[in-house]
C-alpha cells in the first residue's frame, strides 16, 4: 500500500479517534498531522505493522502526552486547568457534542480504549498492544466506559 493511499483512506478515522482522546478537534488535527508526518517519515516500517492506524493515533497519543508535559512545566501549578475537562468542543462536526462531553468524563485510559476498540474497530488484542497493556484490561475498561456512557447518555436524554 502506498502511503497516500493509506493517508486518504486513514485520516479521518485516526482525527475522529485522537479527538475523542484528547477532547479538542484542533489539538487533535495538530497531532494527527504531526503523527502522519512521522509515518511518512518511517513509512516502509509503519506499512508493516499490523494495524497501520493505530500506529499514527499511538504516535499522536504519544505527542500529546509529550506537550501536555512541556505545558505543565511551563504553566504555574496555581493556574493548571486540565484542558480534557475544559468546556465543550467548538465546531466539531465529525462527534456528537453530547457523546464528547460523556467521553471527556472518562479516565484517560478508559477513553483511550472506547476510541481504539469503538472508532478505530480494533480487535482487543490489538488495542492491547497499542496501549502497552493486557487484552484483559481492555476489555474491564470497555465494559466500565461502555457502563458510564449508557449512563450519561441515557440521563442526558431524558433531561431533553
Amino acid at each position: 500500500m502506498e502511503f497516500a493511499t493509506f493517508y486518504e483512506s486513514a485520516r479521518d478515522n485516526c482525527l475522529r479517534t485522537v479527538t475523542a482522546v484528547v477532547g479538542h478537534r484542533d489539538r487533535a488535527e495538530d497531532l494527527v498531522a504531526e503523527a502522519f508526518a512521522r509515518a511518512w517519515a518511517s513509512w516502509p516500517t509503519v506499512r508493516r505493522h499490523p494495524a497501520p492506524q493505530a500506529w499514527v493515533v499511538r504516535t499522536a497519543l504519544n505527542a500529546h502526552v509529550s506537550w501536555w508535559r512541556r505545558w505543565r512545566r511551563e504553566v504555574p501549578a496555581d493556574d493548571w486547568t486540565p484542558h480534557d475537562r475544559a468546556g465543550p468542543v467548538d465546531g466539531d462536526a465529525m462527534l456528537d457534542t453530547r457523546l464528547m462531553a460523556a467521553l471527556r468524563s472518562l479516565p484517560v485510559r478508559q477513553r483511550q480504549v472506547v476510541a481504539l476498540r469503538i472508532f478505530l474497530d480494533l480487535d482487543s488484542e490489538t488495542t492491547a498492544r497499542t496501549l502497552g497493556i493486557a487484552a484483559g484490561t481492555v476489555t474491564a475498561h470497555l465494559a466500565r466506559a461502555t457502563r458510564t456512557l449508557r449512563t450519561q447518555l441515557s440521563e442526558t436524554e431524558r433531561l431533553r
